[in-house]
């Protein structure tokens, strides 16, 4: 007979419950030091280095990463090749970043004298305090947990979400002692949606006026209809003869219009609009649109567009339109 399927229920909640208390727990210790391990990095103008290996490895490659795309420049030394012909990548002064759960990896604690005689500040990711890694470092990032979250408890889970994490925050601090801001991330991200949305702005892809619906206050709905469905861009903006908003009619706005009142015929523009749409300048990134779109309860498809400097009403920005948008 097959043995009963063990329960599976409850096992990716508790994971990620452990590995959330665990980054609360962290947070309550590693401010102070975090600060003084960006300090180390901030004084020195060559590359930083991390270094480990297995799992503390791949977490250091993602630390290289998240650093050299937040204007830190660093490069990733596993700790086994460094022993053998790949210190060549270090100039004197470069900080070098260390990671270990045990604190006593061979490899990594083989390094230690050779890094001093490039007097390189010694900065450690450990997982025990008491470890000889611990001791020799210039600033410890304790990465400490009280378990692993597997069923085992022995699986690298919460020990590389706690390190990681810590990189992350450490990323954090240099990019505001830099001020580094969205246009430098940009910089680095020419090729991703991120940074596409970044250096682009509304108006560089926004639908401009004459290829939109534009309705008066006491226009029937049926004359809105028709002009929504000649210039099918999800909306209707509501102006005046000087392009100022009024407010905007949505596909949704009609819907919700007409099954309160199905007679198309008693209905006008002012019945239905909204007066108070939320809008977004055309010299704003589309990172902002996007923001401004979705991090909200009930999201936004359309936004009217307004000029920077006239607040007139310019054009329409939909969702739809930054997504499918791709840089030559």
């Amino acid at each position: 007979m097959r043995k009963p399927s063990p329960k599976l229920k409850g096992i990716a909640s508790k994971i990620l419950r452990s590995e959330a208390q665990e980054l609360i727990n962290v947070a309550g210790r590693i401010d102070k030091s975090v600060v003084q391990a960006a300090k180390i990095i901030l004084k020195n103008d060559g590359k930083v280095v991390v270094c480990g290996i297995g799992k503390s490895g791949l977490i250091g490659q993602k630390i290289v990463a998240t650093l050299c795309s937040t204007g830190t420049q660093a490069v990733f030394l596993h700790a086994s090749d460094a022993l053998h012909g790949d210190l060549g990548i270090y100039r004197p002064g470069n900080p070098t970043i260390l990671i270990s759960k045990s604190g006593a990896t061979d490899e990594i604690v083989r390094l230690i004298p050779l890094l001093r005689e490039f007097n390189s500040p010694l900065i450690g990711i450990v997982g025990n305090n008491s470890s000889a890694l611990a001791d020799k470092v210039d600033v410890v990032l304790d990465a400490t947990v009280s378990s692993e979250a597997d069923p085992l408890g022995v699986v690298p889970t919460n020990s590389t979400t706690v390190t990681m994490a810590i990189g992350d925050a450490l990323a954090a601090v240099l990019m505001t002692a830099k001020q580094f801001n969205q246009a430098d991330f940009a910089r680095y991200h020419p090729g991703g949606n991120l940074g596409r949305r970044l250096s682009l702005l509304v108006r560089d892809i926004m639908t401009p006026l004459e290829k939109i619906a534009i309705v008066k206050p006491n226009q029937n709905l049926k004359e809105v209809v028709l002009s929504m469905t000649k210039n099918p861009q999800g909306a209707a903006v509501v102006s005046n003869a000087k392009n100022k908003l009024l407010g905007i009619i949505t596909d949704g706005d009609l819907r919700r219009g007409f099954t309160k009142n199905g007679n198309i015929n008693e209905l006008i523009v002012e019945d239905v609009m909204n007066e108070n749409p939320v809008c977004i300048q055309s010299n704003s990134n589309l990172q902002a649109a996007v923001t401004l779109m979705e991090d909200r309860v009930s999201q936004i498809s359309v936004l009217p567009v307004l000029d920077e400097h006239s607040q007139e009403c310019v054009g329409l920005l939909r969702l739809h339109d930054i997504y499918q948008t791709k840089l030559i």
